[in-house]
């Protein structure tokens, strides 16, 4: 089965919005694999059996989270590398004290061996439903004008109607409305994570 993908519009820097639109390549999962699976295509590979394999995969578990743990990189031959990623809970600048008290676990990266990606082989890859990427940005006056007709009849919008009602990405929709806050056109009434847009008058 060939792997479904979208096309994605990039995100474009300030100092070269008026460059060609270009685009990106974003995967639509064709599903996932548990671990009942893997643990059967094991045992029918090799001579282990089922409670043998979950044995295996539960000690791997516990020896991948202490060596992370430790700030080790752990190397499965034929899999990858698995490295543990920090960052901070907030900004934290030279004079901030109790740095170390700041840092969390971000998460854990991954870096395939190149058997693996042999194992992967050549992909068939198919796109979906053309996406409307290929159609003219709009312009701020016509987001003005979109967002005017909105509030006309509600009295506030969630990110979810700013995407419907300009029909752009994530990523390009929360720029739009990064930039509308700052010209002082739309203000955020709820949470940072949970934002409720008013219209700002």
């Amino acid at each position: 089965m060939a792997i479904l993908f979208d096309w994605y519009e990039n995100p474009k820097t300030k100092d070269r919005q008026d460059e060609e639109m270009t685009l990106h390549p974003r995967i639509r999962l064709n599903g996932s694999t548990d671990t009942a699976a893997l643990r059967r295509f094991i045992q029918e590979y090799c001579s282990l059996t089922e409670t043998d394999v979950l044995a295996v995969l539960d000690a791997l578990s516990h020896f991948m989270g202490r060596e992370l743990g430790e700030g080790r990189q752990v190397h499965l031959d034929g899999i990858g590398y698995f490295r543990p990623t920090l960052t901070c809970t907030e900004p934290v600048k030279v004079d901030t004290k109790r740095k170390s008290t700041k840092v969390k676990l971000k998460g854990i990266t991954f870096r395939p061996d190149i058997a693996l990606r042999s194992e992967v082989g050549n992909i068939k890859v198919k796109p979906l439903k053309q996406r409307d990427v290929l159609r003219k940005p709009l312009t701020p006056e016509e987001i003005d004008k979109r967002l005017e007709k909105f509030f006309s009849t509600h009295d506030f919008m969630m990110k979810g109607d700013f995407y419907s009602l300009t029909g752009m990405t994530r990523t390009t929709a929360t720029r739009h409305i990064r930039r509308l806050c700052e010209e002082g056109k739309l203000e955020n009434k709820g949470l940072q994570k949970q934002p409720i847009y008013v219209l700002k008058k």
